[in-house]
């Protein structure tokens, strides 16, 4: 591809994608533009394998840029960095068509594993600020990172991913990434399972204090009952007994002999003295 053709996608690209833009000299100030002239230049030292240059060159556009991408990295046409300072793309990375990546974006691996430990971006993804993709897996077409994520797993296509460490929250869009660019209007995984824990808190409260006002009910009768057995007590001891016939006549018989045996008449004795 000849430099003037270049320049004139980097600009096409820029004005698509960035609405700061007003004139298309701009491009050529860009931190995107001068870091890309860079890499392409070091790419090609270093698969030609002159790697102390490949990594001079690389490291000049480092300094002017802030951005570092290592000349190994395999990156396709219409990458944009937008702002770009501190994005870290590793050696066995590749990148896509279109993609779009903010400031603080970082490509890299997890370890001092050797060979293939960078990540895969497929066509038109959008890494938004602050995102870390970290490992050997691949990011899915026309898919969505949002911002200060750490993705650590392989994302499926057409997927938006968010949160710490980041999980796939929504599925099946439609629209590429750079036709919206929208980096704030994401799904918050964080306030849907605090919302979940929320409503499972009032059920549980809900249920909670049905159970205690039926306790308190239970309660109140078992006090009821308990009352009236203790009042029908009292009553049944303060009610008089009533005497037996028998037992006067008993009695009776028991006097006559008392007093026979203690000598003195009884009252049928007395009448014939």
């Amino acid at each position: 591809m000849s430099i003037i053709k270049y320049i004139k996608e980097e600009m096409k690209i820029i004005e698509e994608r960035d609405p700061a833009i007003h004139s298309k000299w701009e491009v050529f100030l860009y931190p995107s533009f001068k870091v890309m002239l860079h890499y392409r230049l070091a790419h090609k030292l270093y698969i030609n394998g002159h790697y102390f240059w490949a990594r001079w060159v690389s490291q000049r556009g480092v300094r002017k840029t802030g951005i570092e991408i290592h000349p190994g990295a395999q990156i396709g046409k219409g990458l944009f960095i937008d702002h770009g300072n501190g994005v870290i793309i590793g050696e066995t990375t590749i990148i896509g068509d279109n993609c779009t990546l903010y400031q603080g974006v970082t490509l890299g691996g997890t370890g001092k594993e050797h060979g293939k430990r960078h990540p895969t971006i497929g066509n038109n993804v959008m890494i938004s600020a602050g995102a870390k993709v970290l490992g050997s897996f691949k990011i899915g077409d026309n898919s969505k990172i949002g911002s200060g994520s750490v993705v650590l797993h392989e994302v499926p296509p057409n997927s938006t991913v968010v949160g710490v460490p980041g999980r796939v929250v929504e599925r099946q869009k439609r629209t590429a990434p750079q036709e919206t660019l929208d980096q704030c209007n994401l799904p918050n995984p964080v306030e849907e399972d605090i919302l979940k824990l929320q409503q499972a808190n009032e059920q549980l409260a809900r249920r909670l204090y049905a159970l205690e006002e039926e306790l308190n009910y239970r309660k109140m009768q078992l006090g009821n009952e308990e009352s009236a057995n203790e009042k029908g007590t009292v009553e049944k001891d303060k009610k008089p007994k009533k005497k037996d016939k028998s037992d006067k006549k008993d009695k009776g018989e028991k006097n006559k002999k008392k007093n026979k045996i203690e000598g003195n008449p009884s009252d049928g004795e007395r009448g014939e003295a």
